[in-house]
C-alpha cells in the first residue's frame, strides 16, 4: 500500500489551529482520530446488511494512523501478533509470511504492517465520518482546554469584549491572562445588569460563574455582571485597606435585577475593621467618595449602602437599615432570628425602599427576618401574642422534621441489618472468596498443601511470562 496523498495538510494543520486556537500537535491528533474512524467506517460498509458482524469495541485497538507531514500524507498501521496459525487476520500474521521478510522472527513477536485502502476505496461515507469525527474531536479539545485553563482561576473578574448578541445573551471574548487567546463567553439575560448599554467591542469587567463540563453549543464559559463577587473584586481593587488586610468585607447583599423596572439596582455592604482606630465604612467611601465612587462608575451608576459589621444582632439590623433612622430593634424570637424594627413615621417608606428594596436587602445582608413597624402605632403585648403563635408553629414544624429523621435513621439501621442476616444466609461471591481467604490464613501447612502451594506458585510464574513485552519489528 502507498502514502495516501492529502494535499495542504500542513496548511490545513496550521489553519485549524489558528482558528480553534489548538495547540498544532493537539489538531494533529484530532486528525489521526478522525482518520482511524473513517477507516473503521470504510470497513464496516463491507458487511452492511450481513447479520454476522465481527466488529465490536475493541476491534480495532490494533490499529493507528501515521500522519507523514513531510510529503503531506497518512498510512494505516496495523499492529500484529506472529502466530503459527491465523484466526483474524486483523490482529495476527502466520510465522511463515513474516520469515519471508524478516529471518529473525518469532511466535509471540508483534509486528506493524501497511493496511492503507487506496484513496479512491476509501468511499464517501467514511470520509464523511471523518470530517465529522475531526470536528467533534476539536470542539472536545476545544472544551477541555477551557476547562483546563479557566477553572483553577486565582481571580474570577476577566475584562470581557463585546463581540455580539445571541437572542437575549451576549457573547463576549474574555482571555485568562496577558497574551493568551480569546475565548467566547456567555452572558446570560438574568445576569446582566439593567443600566448596561452592551454595544460591539464595548468593555466589561465580568465575574466568571461556570466553567461547563458537559458538551454543548456555544460558548462553555458562563460570566455574570450581576454576581455579589464583582462588588467584592471592585472593592478590594480600589481600596488598599482590603488588599492589606485591614480592613474585611463581612457580607454582601445584592439585587443587580430588581423585580420592578421602577426600581433600580442596589447592593449594601457589611465591613469590619481588625483595628479599632481604622474606620472601615470611611476606607471604603475614601476621601470626598472617590474610591465608592470609581465602583459605582464600573457597576453603571448602581446604589451601594457601606454599613459597619456588628457581632451584635440589634446594632448591626439598625446599621443594615441606613440610611433609615431606627427607634428601637426588638429580637421577638432569636432562636428563629425574627426581629421588629420600629421606626418613625417619617422614616417608615425610607426603611422599607421602594418596593420593600431597601429591607429586603438589610434581611439578606444579616439572615434575620425583620418586620419594621410604625413605633407610633407598635401594640407590643398584641405583636408578642402574634409572635409566640408563629413560634409553636415553628416549633411544631422542626419536631416533626426531627421526627422524621428519626424514622429514616430507624429505617436505614433496620434496613442495613436486614442486608446483613441475608448476606450470612445468602453470601455473595465476594463475600465466599474473603471467607476462603480468612480461612486459607487460618490453615496450618501441611506436606500436600506446601505442594499445592508451589504448583500455584509455579502455574503464576507461567502466566507471567506470557505476558512479557516482545520486541517490536515494523514491516512497512
Amino acid at each position: 500500500m502507498a502514502l495516501v496523498i492529502l494535499p495542504g495538510l500542513n496548511n490545513l494543520i496550521e489553519d485549524i489551529s489558528e482558528e480553534k486556537k489548538l495547540p498544532p500537535n493537539i489538531v494533529e491528533v484530532a486528525l489521526r482520530e478522525a482518520l482511524l474512524k473513517g477507516y473503521e467506517k470504510y470497513r464496516k460498509t463491507f458487511y452492511i446488511g450481513v447479520n454476522q458482524d465481527p466488529f465490536d469495541e475493541e476491534y480495532f485497538s490494533n490499529f493507528d494512523v501515521g500522519l507523514d507531514l513531510d510529503e503531506e500524507g497518512y498510512r494505516i498501521l496495523s499492529s500484529k501478533i506472529i502466530v503459527e496459525e491465523v484466526e483474524s487476520e486483523d490482529h495476527q500474521i502466520s510465522l511463515v509470511e513474516v520469515k519471508q521478510v524478516a529471518d529473525d522472527a518469532q511466535i509471540g513477536d508483534t509486528v506493524v504492517l501497511d493496511v492503507t485502502p487506496e484513496k479512491e476505496d476509501f468511499g464517501r461515507m467514511a470520509a464523511s465520518t471523518t470530517k465529522q469525527v475531526l470536528a467533534q474531536k476539536l470542539r472536545d479539545q476545544q472544551r477541555k482546554m477551557i476547562q483546563e485553563e479557566f477553572a483553577d482561576l486565582e481571580d474570577p473578574v476577566l475584562t470581557a469584549r463585546v463581540i455580539r448578541f445571541e437572542r437575549q445573551s451576549v457573547i463576549m471574548g474574555v482571555s485568562s491572562g496577558i497574551g493568551r487567546p480569546e475565548v467566547e463567553a456567555e452572558l446570560p439575560k438574568r445576569d446582566q445588569l439593567p443600566n448596561d448599554n452592551y454595544r460591539a467591542n464595548a468593555t466589561f469587567k465580568v465575574f466568571l460563574k461556570e466553567v461547563s463540563e458537559i458538551a454543548r453549543k456555544g460558548p462553555q464559559l458562563f460570566v455574570s455582571r450581576a454576581n455579589a463577587g464583582l462588588v467584592v473584586y471592585l472593592f478590594e481593587n480600589e481600596v488598599p485597606e482590603i488588599q492589606e488586610g485591614t480592613v474585611k468585607i463581612v457580607a454582601v447583599s445584592r439585587e443587580a435585577n430588581p423585580p420592578s423596572r421602577a426600581v433600580g439596582p442596589r447592593t449594601k455592604v457589611a465591613v469590619d475593621s481588625v483595628e479599632e482606630e481604622v474606620d472601615p465604612v470611611g476606607a471604603c467611601i475614601g476621601a470626598r467618595g472617590a474610591r465608592i465612587q470609581q465602583v459605582v462608575n464600573e457597576l453603571r451608576g448602581e446604589k451601594i449602602d457601606v454599613i459597619k459589621w456588628s457581632s451584635n444582632p440589634i446594632q448591626y439590623i439598625l446599621n443594615s437599615l441606613s440610611p433609615a433612622k431606627v427607634d428601637q430593634v426588638r429580637l421577638v424570637d432569636p432562636a428563629g432570628q425574627h426581629a421588629h424594627v420600629l421606626v418613625p413615621p417619617d422614616q417608615l417608606s425610607l426603611a422599607i425602599g421602594r418596593e420593600g428594596q431597601n429591607v429586603r436587602l438589610a434581611a439578606r445582608l444579616t439572615g434575620w427576618k425583620i418586620d419594621v413597624k410604625n413605633s407610633h402605632e407598635y401594640d407590643q403585648e398584641a405583636e408578642d401574642a402574634a409572635v409566640s403563635e408563629l413560634i409553636i408553629q415553628r416549633e411544631d414544624e422542626e419536631n416533626l422534621q426531627r421526627e422524621a429523621e428519626l424514622r429514616l435513621e430507624a429505617e436505614q439501621a433496620e434496613r442495613a441489618a436486614e442486608d446483613a442476616r441475608l448476606r450470612e444466609l445468602y453470601p455473595l461471591p465476594e463475600d465466599e472468596e474473603e471467607y476462603g481467604e480468612e480461612q486459607y490464613e487460618g490453615e496450618e501447612f501441611t506436606d500436600n498443601a506446601l505442594e499445592t502451594v508451589q504448583d500455584n506458585e509455579i502455574s503464576a510464574k507461567a502466566v507471567s511470562y506470557t505476558h512479557l513485552t516482545l520486541p517490536t519489528k515494523r514491516i512497512v
